[in-house]
């Protein structure tokens, strides 16, 4: 019985924070949505992309989810201390392991999410776009542009959250230290799926710019719980 209340109590100790979570959502999206041509015209020189809209609404829409994802990028230190705060009474976390997991685990997310936008997503981006032809040309609608770009830095930042994982899991008991060193093989497995899933190409370079990192964060992860003896 102890799983299902640490669960009920993590879900209300969230609950308690979702209404300021939401306001300062929604006054972050308004402020970004100010500035979100701006932050698409830099998006697009990055990438180096023209748009197009099939749709009236279609450009208000997707400036508005470009200020959403925004916001949601910017918040995430907030969201992140929430949910440790959170985890912190059914699992007994004190304080200071709070601290650090809070830290680490913005820092990872805004690496994951650095390296989706600057490493991998132009690589995806210049494939995808290698297929075409005098024929054929993209026309690149600008709802699926911010869509597509904004879900994959979302997911990496995510991602990249794996060592944190594994080091909460061990420090609790969920999964000791001896699984993840026993299931290496089946862990290469399991990021050569994600990676496959995840990665805007199908191709093999684009899956091991994902891959690769993210075994390494496997190998790191061991390393954090051998050093500190969990």
């Amino acid at each position: 019985m102890e799983s299902p209340n640490r669960l009920v109590s993590f879900v209300l100790e969230i609950r308690k924070s979702l209404l300021r979570l939401g306001l300062a959502l929604a006054v972050c999206f308004l402020g970004f949505y100010l500035i979100s041509p701006h932050l698409l015209f830099y998006i697009q020189l990055h990438l180096h992309q023209k748009l197009a809209f099939f749709s009236i609404a279609e450009p208000f829409l997707a400036h508005a989810k470009l200020a959403f994802f925004t916001a949601l990028f910017c918040l995430m230190p907030g969201i992140i201390y929430t949910f440790w705060q959170a985890l912190a009474i059914p699992f007994k976390l004190k304080e200071s392991t709070i601290g650090w997991f809070v830290l680490s685990t913005g820092v990872l997310f805004y690496a994951g999410a650095a390296f989706c936008y600057f490493i991998t997503l132009p690589f995806g981006v210049e494939f995808l776009l290698g297929y075409q032809t005098a024929q054929l040309k993209p026309v690149i609608a600008v709802g699926k542009f911010v869509s597509f770009a904004a879900i994959f830095i979302l997911a990496f930042g995510l991602i990249f959250e794996l060592p944190i994982f594994m080091i909460f899991s061990a420090r609790v008991g969920l999964i000791p230290r001896t699984t993840f060193e026993k299931n290496r093989r089946y862990a290469i497995l399991v990021i050569s799926i994600v990676a496959a899933l995840l990665t805007p190409t199908p191709d093999v370079v684009n899956m091991a710019l994902m891959g690769f990192p993210l075994y390494l964060l496997y190998e790191a992860g061991i390393i954090v719980l051998k050093i500190t003896d969990q």
